[in-house]
């Protein structure tokens, strides 16, 4: 079965929890804080595996978690960190935030591996918050979460030339003649139902790779037939070989199936259209294909190769032709750089570290700044509660309050957290 998208839900692993312990050991007086920090999270990376062709391993897995990191403990040990997880995907796979709609990776080089998912950090403990005016802290920290994100992950095939035409112009038979692709064959649509990849080798000795892909017809990129199912396997390819049925075998004008096929290209990206290409003119075995092709030419500004795939003739020419353009056309990368999240004016864009709303009676304080430091304080310490108090004072939060108008004793929630408000 080819699958060549899924949508999955990666949760890093949380960092493992600070110990709050101390140091009592005969003849050692005033041992002082010992607790030790927690370990770090298991990180979700994505890896290139040459082995794998589709992502059936990840169809039926909605939600892949990584460990936590081990806590702290006494005696200043510190927690193990958690080894990464390592999710397997081929060559050529895209990774997309559906949140954001931004690129985490492009995975297409051997063996490449991107971390998706950062696992949290390890919450200190007590020995770490030890300083000249504070030698006995008696409190540590929560383990900081993993990052949590919704993907759509898709394969992108990695092809040089990618065939495109309506169903039954015989494309499948190209590729089985001009590579050792054995791809199903029959007289009907549609038999082709996932992208055949096939190497070929020109007459000189250079090869490259072919993919045909399922046949389009109108209203593909809306989804009709296959859909644009197949279409993104397009975005890939350095050409774009257009196979047309000359003869008109299937009661259609070769020059209106060259039309729609580059409309259903240019609606799904028009980026497509700027992509060399050529075209295959096949069947010319047939009658009228001949006549055809004089009437096709007076409209088409395109390289045009005569072909017949079922005899197997004027195919070696089309493969040469076609090493010669994918020697003058450099790789250039998928996506631009405004697209993928590690661009410098996404990754460090300044957010408001919190933000204060009302409902009903209640001050509502939400932010992902103060939220976090919220999480990883433990409030089973008096120490711990006030150091948060000071916290937020120092990020703003009392005179903020203050402000809008919050009054003594007002309720102030945090998460799930409820507090009175005290000037």
């Amino acid at each position: 079965m080819f699958v060549d998208e899924v949508l999955l839900r990666v949760e890093a692993g949380n960092g493992g929890d600070g110990c709050t312990a101390f140091r009592r050991e005969k003849f050692v007086p005033m041992g002082g804080p010992y607790g030790g920090n927690g370990g770090h999270g298991s990180d979700i990376i994505f890896k290139v595996d040459e082995g794998l062709h589709t992502l059936l391993d990840l169809r039926y897995q909605k939600t892949i978690k990584g460990p936590k990191g081990e806590n702290g403990r006494g005696k200043n040990q510190h927690g193990k960190g958690a080894e990464p997880t390592i999710v397997k995907v081929p060559l050529g796979t895209v990774v997309t935030d559906m949140e954001t709609g931004f690129i985490l990776a492009d995975l297409s080089h051997k063996d490449q591996e991107e971390i998706i998912a950062k696992g949290g950090r390890g919450g200190r403990g007590n020995t770490a918050f030890k300083t000249q005016t504070n030698t006995a802290p008696d409190y540590s920290e929560n383990g900081e979460e993993g990052e949590k994100k919704f993907l759509k992950v898709e394969v992108k095939m990695l092809a040089d030339v990618g065939l495109v035409g309506l169903p039954s112009v015989g494309k499948s038979t190209i590729i089985s003649c001009i590579s050792a692709s054995k791809p199903k064959i029959a007289a009907y649509h549609f038999t082709t139902l996932s992208p055949n990849l096939g190497v070929t080798r020109s007459s000189d000795g250079r090869s490259f790779v072919v993919a045909d892909l399922p046949g389009l017809i109108e209203g593909a990129s809306l989804g009709e037939g296959l859909g644009d199912k197949f279409l993104r396997h397009i975005e890939r390819t350095r050409v774009i070989a257009h196979v047309v049925d000359m003869a008109g075998s299937e009661m259609r004008d070769p020059y209106e199936d060259f039309l729609l096929i580059n409309k259903e290209l240019g609606e799904y990206n028009k980026k497509l259209l700027d992509k060399p290409m050529i075209v295959i003119a096949n069947k010319m075995d047939l009658p009228e294909a001949k006549e055809n092709l004089e009437e096709f030419k007076k409209k088409v500004d395109c390289e045009i190769f005569e072909v017949s795939a079922a005899m197997n003739k004027g195919l070696q020419q089309v493969v040469d032709r076609l090493a010669d353009i994918l020697d003058t056309i450099p790789m250039n990368p998928l996506y631009d750089e405004s697209q993928i999240e590690s661009n410098v004016l996404y990754k460090f864009k300044k957010e408001e570290p919190f933000t204060i709303t009302k409902e009903n009676d209640c001050w509502v304080i939400a932010g992902d700044e103060i939220e976090k430091i919220f999480k990883m304080t433990k409030f089973s310490s008096d120490e711990a509660a006030y150091r948060f108090a000071k916290k937020i004072k120092r990020m703003g939060i009392d005179d903020k309050l203050k402000e809008l108008g919050a009054e003594d004793n007002d309720q102030v929630r945090i998460l799930d957290f409820y507090f009175n408000y005290k000037d």
